[in-house]
């Protein structure tokens, strides 16, 4: 979460975040897609995934973030938080593990919405 939440305050202001408990048990459960191998660099891999993508993260937060229309109608509800960008990180590079713990866990409205703001129709299905 600390990573997390210093490399998306690195790209916006750190005031327009809100992190509520909700935050960690989603954050918790989508670290469970990081395999074992990975979760060594992960640190450094979600640091890269945001220097590389830092123009689209921007605009996810500039189109759907707190404050804009999408939010307002309860939307976007996880742009702006900082679990939304391991979430983004992990619908690149394990979109099907991802999908298949998402499933029945939280509503699929969250990762579609995300899905979207990435420029992706969805999340592959499982």
């Amino acid at each position: 979460m600390t990573a997390a939440q210093r490399i998306c305050w690195a790209c916006t202001d750190p005031g327009t975040f809100l992190v509520p408990e909700a935050s960690r048990e989603i954050l918790s459960m989508v670290l469970a897609t990081v395999r074992v191998e990975e979760q060594g660099g992960y640190v450094r891999r979600l640091e890269e995934f945001a220097e590389r993508h830092l123009g689209r993260l921007e605009e996810i937060l500039r189109r759907y973030g707190p404050g804009t229309a999408p939010a307002e109608c309860g939307r976007f509800a996880l742009v702006g938080r900082p679990e939304s960008l391991v979430i983004c990180e992990r619908l690149e590079s394990a979109p099907m593990l991802l999908q298949g713990l998402w499933d029945g866990e939280l509503k699929d409205t969250l990762l579609d919405d995300l899905a979207l703001g990435l420029g992706l129709s969805s999340p592959p299905g499982p």
